[in-house]
């Protein structure tokens, strides 16, 4: 595989670059970004218009869309890594042995990492600017539906690199019209050190399963809101709402809304009223359904749910709903159908909040906070490679860090060690 190849060389030459250096590539690497948004603009829109044409659902095409907000976002990423400490060389751990060996454990780079993802054309840059930061070279594998917008991306990426003086296949663009590509680079162990895939459920598990290179899964979003007996039910409604219906096509989304017997009546009607007013149909449990229909929504607002969508990650305007009646059957049925994600109860009791965040398995608990905050930008980390749902190496959002390995330096004098 000849770019992986390529990418070796350049990320053993990033490896060894300056903070300063890496720093000042990302600025010009943003720079150039708002400097030709017309250019990636166009190209999106060409995609944008092949995807309608192709029937894409509107979740997707939200992913897909780049605005000259949206670039200017994606280039204020890049200074904000820029801004962050390089974790190459940091000490995690060490000391002097008694028999005067001086022993560090320094973060280092992994080296060529390969990022499997579809729509999202963000990714690109987000992906660019992190793994340059940590000292690696990156092999992005889009899809073809972003492949202009990917393509217009890449080349002024790579056209910064050159001007900053780096090695421009430290970025390279795989083709995504053969799915050979996708193989080849899972596959290619020696050469490629990491492959995240970010997607679908069908794309990650493929990758996962199929992969020869160490992967991190990335997993889909099956997040739920849990409204505790005890929660403020103003603040439980707004982060409801924006949970699910701030943008519904990301995996931080809400899917699912579970909410305690005991202010059930109360709070149902109320947020049925603003879901709807948001555009949300409601997959609602019969208990929930019986609440709803006091509300006085429009007909359709409201559907029977099935079993299926306890299960489904919607990325639309829809979210399933249940009545609960503790926070144990919360607990038990987010076990069995959450996805290791996000997860987040609205409550005042304090002793509410300890035991849900205790016992509720996923990468990220929130207390009287919408999902939507599980997010590499929101958490200081400039931007993300993505949200691990797995527990070894990397969970959560993906930053700087994680794109690290380590290794041992051990400083001697003379020292021999004594035979058995």
């Amino acid at each position: 595989m000849s770019a992986a190849r390529r990418a070796r060389a350049a990320a053993a030459q990033l490896a060894v670059t300056t903070r300063e250096h890496k720093d000042a590539a990302l600025r010009t690497m943003a720079e150039a970004l708002r400097g030709r948004v017309d250019e990636v603009l166009a190209a999106n829109e060409a995609d944008l218009a092949a995807g309608r044409a192709a029937g894409l659902s509107e979740a997707l095409l939200d992913r897909l869309a780049l605005t000259a907000k949206r670039i200017d976002g994606i280039a204020d990423g890049l200074l904000t890594v820029a801004g962050l400490a390089d974790p190459v060389g940091e000490v995690l751990r060490g000391g002097i042995l008694p028999n005067g060996l001086e022993l560090r454990q320094v973060r280092v780079p992994l080296g060529v990492v390969g990022i499997v993802y579809e729509a999202r054309p963000n990714v690109t840059v987000d992906a660019a600017g992190l793994t340059l930061k940590a000292g690696n070279a990156v092999l992005l594998r889009g899809s073809s539906s972003a492949e202009r917008s990917n393509a217009a991306l890449v080349t002024v990426l790579r056209e910064a690199l050159e001007t900053s003086g780096l090695p421009a296949d430290a970025v390279q663009l795989l083709p995504c019209h053969d799915r050979a590509s996708v193989q080849h680079l899972i596959t290619a162990r020696g050469l490629v050190d990491l492959v995240i895939p970010r997607g679908g459920a069908g794309l990650i598990s493929a990758v996962v399963e199929q992969a020869t290179v160490p992967t991190v899964e990335t997993g889909v979003g099956n997040c739920h809101v849990y409204v505790d007996a005890a929660a403020d039910l103003d603040v439980a409604e707004r982060i409801v709402v924006n949970a699910k219906a701030r943008r519904p096509s990301v995996c931080n989304a809400a899917e699912t809304l579970l909410v305690h017997a005991d202010v059930a009546a109360a709070f149902v009607p109320r947020v049925i009223r603003a879901l709807a007013d948001a555009g949300v149909t409601v997959h609602a449990d019969a208990r929930f359904a019986r609440l709803a229909a006091t509300a006085g929504v429009e007909p359709g607002a409201v559907v029977p749910a099935g079993p299926q969508d306890w299960d489904t990650e919607y990325l639309s305007l829809d979210i399933a709903a249940g009545v609960v009646d503790s926070l144990d059957d919360a607990v038990r049925h987010i076990a069995e159908h959450g996805s290791g994600h996000t997860e987040a109860i609205v409550t005042r009791d304090v002793a509410s909040a300890r035991q849900f965040t205790g016992r509720v398995d996923a990468a990220a608990v929130m207390v009287n906070a919408s999902t939507a905050f599980t997010d590499g930008g929101e958490f200081g980390m400039g931007a993300e490679i993505g949200i691990s749902t797995q527990k070894l190496h990397a969970r959560g959002p993906m930053g700087l860090p994680e794109l690290t390995s380590s290794k041992w330096v051990v400083w001697g004098e003379g020292h021999v060690r004594p035979g058995a």
